[in-house]
């Protein structure tokens, strides 16, 4: 923290203000780090200012730091988020299209970590303290049955999970019970049941390009925007919630995912055709962008960076799953309106 000048010769009003000014030098968050005191200046010579410190990273990478030779940076180990993103997409899609029970097992072990990394933060953060257990266990049970008996069982699923989630919490004291119990219920909706949309996807004649298809355009859509906003970004989208994303980079991942969903839906969705796939690839890149802010504002109400550290070069699972959760459900209606159930 910056040190506060000694109250020696100073009155005790002017040392006031010097301890006020300390503290709103600090960080607000984790992410953003401290100025540190440059080397001392020879007298009668006027000081170097010191390099600007690089805005938090965000998914559009609008605003990276320069690498000393006038180019920009990425702001995150690309090469270890680069091989972590193929390790998932190798795992992901031998499941997909080799055996689907195990594909669904994949999102349940996904939906778990996920869960925890959120409880955990909650807990550490705010003190929040979440039943995790009956939310792990209901979390596969929706996965499951949408999957196994479709829309309503993952409906009956995610009412039970929710009143575990009342019922378990009675076992301890009264003290915040409904703050604990709708932070529950309401990770119960965030994380699982909007995953169980990747399960009723996959339940269809075509479930694994429908499921390939959501996975293509949500990726696409994040990488559009990175590119763009890292080349081109000048113009925040949201400064408040993440200072890193911008309007170009938000164009970027609209044309970027209009152009894949166009292909999928001509190439890989039986009776799809090509203006469909513009739409869906619009529909996806704006729930994509909402849930990539939705998970900043919640990471900066905690006051971190990252939900975890599992995943070298991402963080944690939660930073994965923040656009692909909201856009399930989207692809999964905009798919059933063009082509149907299956």
């Amino acid at each position: 923290m910056p040190t506060v000048p000694h109250a020696g010769g100073d009155s005790g009003e002017a040392a006031d203000r010097d301890r006020g000014a300390a503290r709103l030098s600090g960080p607000l968050f984790r992410d953003e780090r401290e100025p540190q005191p440059g080397p001392r200046q020879p007298a009668g010579r006027r000081p170097t200012p010191p390099d600007p410190a690089p805005d938090p990273a965000s998914a559009d990478g609008a605003r990276g730091a320069d690498d000393g030779q006038g180019k920009k940076s990425a702001g995150r180990n690309l090469r270890a988020a680069i091989g972590v993103g193929v390790g998932l997409g190798v795992i992901i899609l031998a499941s997909l299209f080799i055996y689907k029970p195990v594909f669904v097992g994949v999102v349940a072990v996904a939906v778990v970590v996920g869960l925890w990394e959120l409880t955990s933060r909650l807990t550490e953060r705010k003190d929040i303290r979440v039943p995790l257990v009956p939310l792990a266990v209901g979390g596969v049970a929706m996965v499951v049955a949408g999957y196994v008996r479709g829309a309503q069982g993952a409906v009956v699923a995610v009412a039970l999970t929710a009143l575990a989630v009342l019922v378990w919490r009675m076992t301890e004291p009264p003290d915040n019970y409904l703050r604990d119990v709708t932070a529950g219920v309401f990770a119960a909706f965030y994380v699982p049941f909007l995953a169980t949309f990747v399960a009723l996807m996959l339940d269809t004649d075509d479930g694994p390009w429908r499921v390939l298809t959501f996975l293509l355009l949500t990726v696409v859509s994040d990488t559009g925007a990175y590119a763009v906003g890292w080349r081109f970004g000048k113009h925040p989208l949201a400064p408040r919630i993440s200072p890193g994303k911008t309007r170009e980079g938000l164009l970027g991942a609209v044309t970027f995912a209009m152009a894949a969903g166009a292909l999928c839906m001509q190439f890989l969705i039986d009776d799809g055709v090509w203006w469909q796939g513009l739409l869906l690839g619009l529909a996806a890149a704006v729930s994509a962008t909402l849930g990539d802010l939705g998970e900043s504002m919640i990471k900066r109400d905690l006051g971190i960076k990252d939900m975890g550290k599992l995943l070298p070069g991402h963080g944690g699972i939660m930073d994965r799953l923040d656009s692909l959760l909201p856009t399930a459900p989207v692809v999964w209606l905009l798919l059933v309106i063009f082509v149907g159930g299956g």
